[in-house]
């Protein structure tokens, strides 16, 4: 999935983050939980956790804005981390509860192989207009 996005040279490409299905009100990214992701103790880091939720939510929230005139930036993210995970694929689904001119928000739910919720999170992203070159 390039469609105008670069993923090389780009976080996603560091953790090994894929996207699986890219729609207007529905993203579902994949992520592998190993060396790259772990924290020091051998477990998902949470902060691969946030890069995964707001990398789903910033490709839901592009797809849905004016890809000539408009970016859009990560403005505010929360997550609860619910379950550890040491090894495998983490999957996350973003879906939008709010699509505004100037911000959007998106839920996202991390979930494990099984279905178990790993991590829920919710993103605001602002919509901006893109620099002239």
């Amino acid at each position: 999935m390039s469609d105008g996005l670069p993923m090389v040279n780009t976080l996603m490409e560091t953790l090994g983050i894929e996207a699986i299905e890219v729609e207007k009100d529905r993203v579902v990214m994949s992520m592998p939980v190993d060396h790259r992701t772990h924290q020091p103790f051998g477990l998902l880091h949470g902060g691969a956790s946030v890069a995964l939720a707001e990398t789903a939510a910033s490709i839901g929230a592009w797809i849905n804005c004016d890809q000539e005139n408009e970016l859009t930036v990560g403005l505010e993210i929360n997550a609860n981390h619910l379950r550890s995970k040491r090894e495998g694929i983490v999957t996350a689904e973003a879906t939008p509860l709010h699509k505004g001119k100037k911000t959007m928000v998106w839920d996202i739910k991390i979930r494990d192989e099984q279905e178990q919720l790993i991590c829920v999170s919710r993103c605001t992203m602002a919509i901006v207009p893109k620099p002239k070159k």
